[in-house]
């Protein structure tokens, strides 16, 4: 049998292979062991699941253990973003919270998310410890569960209304003054998830023209990946030239991440949006506070810091660790290349709904289109150029120790200058360019993340990269 292991952000597999009923229970229980092992047994776990398939049956089998082991549990009652209920776990003074999701993975997948009592990513020192308890109730077999029926009877499960507990605290998080102030054209792609309804919701409320796709559940996502980046954002594009919209505003199944698309139908990476909401909260907000982004994450946020007089703090990879640095508080915003991020005054959970309402209020302020807004950034700080290869090797972890241990020197034309090991490697070029190595933790790949002062050189360090694996692979 395929071990139960907690990856980034949770643990997931394919439906009726390494997901099923029987390992969702373990999973269950060994979160009911950890809840009794850390003394909360006595606050309430909220259980949550997106649009995937099964969800809602997965969810109540999560429940069914948990009141087996004598812990309230408060069961959502609807399909909801990841964020909705980790928001939910403060909201309701839980120890904590399971969701059932696959967040942007294909189809065939699910998974689950084991949310802590403050509301963010479960660290790997608690991921470890349910890995653990894992590995003992396998080998015992212990499962306790309860009837849905008399768990009710007994007062153990109640269902319960997330979603306007969460949208009112979206409402405090964003300036709706100005939405309603403004003519923006928006159009929201749910991408058949969780998110449906959000943040078209709370934009047509706020009086803004809004025009929401794929916004009906669909655990087949469409025949496409619930991923909201430039490959799998083709339908928005189109919409938004279409409808002459101001912006096009996309969730993944989860609704954690976000994507963004402009007025002419281009795609605008996390790495800019990122770079754009931080511009936002200084100026049109006059916030301040750290700077946090992973190791992978444009440096233009370094250049911002910089000249806003803020502390920039690097993290390894994987918004837990964002989420760590945002529970000791004072983070301005922290987010990740891959389209997670969140901000000052909310959960330290990647919300992709919240960064959506941001956006439209960012281009509400400016009374200007989102290209023209990044243009404004470009013109201050500078613009970067950044992209990600993703290289097949099946021996990447031996590969990448050798990086480790013996860096190049040089890469292409741009001498190495310094070494950052904090996760993988990372390789600090002259001229202010620089490349990450790291293995992904799922497939046989190497991911490379490059960042170049202009587009030339990006593409001469794209090339030796290439150069490097061709070699390899000869």
């Amino acid at each position: 049998m395929r071990a139960i292991r907690f990856g980034t952000d949770g643990w997931r597999d394919i439906v009726a292979d390494g997901f099923t009923m029987e390992n969702v229970r373990i999973v269950a229980q060994a979160i009911a062991s950890y809840t009794k092992e850390t003394g909360q047994q006595e606050q309430p776990i909220l259980v949550g699941h997106d649009t995937r398939f099964l969800g809602r049956r997965f969810a109540e089998e999560i429940v069914s253990v948990l009141t087996g082991n004598g812990i309230r549990t408060y069961l959502v009652n609807e399909a909801a973003p990841t964020p909705a209920v980790a928001f939910g776990v403060k909201h309701f003074a839980a120890s904590g919270a399971v969701m059932v999701t696959a967040s942007h993975n294909p189809p065939e997948y699910n998974g689950i998310k084991y949310i802590p009592e403050y509301a963010g990513p479960a660290t790997p020192a608690i991921t470890q410890r349910l890995e653990a308890w894992i590995q003992e109730i396998e080998k015992s077999g212990e499962v306790h569960t309860m009837t849905l029926t008399e768990a009710v009877k007994q007062k153990l499960m109640q269902v319960i209304v997330l979603r306007p507990h969460y949208e009112a605290h979206l409402r405090r998080m964003i300036n709706m003054d100005a939405l309603k102030g403004s003519d923006l054209r928006v159009v929201v792609d749910a991408m058949h998830g969780a998110g449906m309804g959000y943040v078209s919701g709370l934009l047509a409320e706020a009086g803004v023209s809004t025009v929401g796709i794929r916004e009906t559940p669909d655990a087949a996502f469409g025949g496409d990946l619930p991923e909201p980046n430039d490959k799998h954002l083709t339908l928005l594009k189109k919409v938004v030239v279409n409808q002459q919209a101001t912006l096009g505003l996309a969730n993944d199944g989860d609704a954690d991440r976000f994507g963004a698309v402009d007025r002419f139908g281009q795609y605008i990476p996390p790495n800019d949006v990122l770079a754009l909401l931080t511009y936002h909260l200084r100026k049109n907000r006059d916030l301040t506070g750290r700077i946090v982004r992973t190791v992978a994450t444009t440096h233009l946020l370094d250049r911002m810091a910089e000249k806003y007089g803020l502390e920039l703090v690097e993290t390894p990879v994987g918004f837990k660790y964002v989420g760590e640095q945002m529970r000791k508080g004072d983070v301005l915003i922290g987010g990740e290349e891959s389209g997670g991020a969140s901000i000052l005054g909310h959960i330290p959970e990647k919300d992709g709904v919240l960064i959506n309402l941001l956006l439209a209020e960012m281009c509400a302020t400016e009374n200007k289109g989102i290209d023209q807004i990044l243009r404004d950034v470009y013109d201050e700080f500078g613009e970067l150029f950044h992209t990600r290869l993703d290289m097949r090797l099946e021996d990447k972890d031996q590969w990448i120790q050798r990086m480790i241990s013996l860096p190049p020197v040089q890469v292409g034309s741009y001498r190495v200058q310094g070494v950052n090991r904090m996760d993988g490697i990372k390789l600090m070029l002259e001229e202010g360019h620089w490349v990450l190595i790291r293995p992904s933790g799922t497939e046989p790949l190497v991911r490379i993340y490059c960042e170049a002062t202009n587009a030339s050189a990006l593409e001469k360090i794209k090339e030796a990269i290439r150069e490097w694996f061709q070699e390899i692979n000869v």
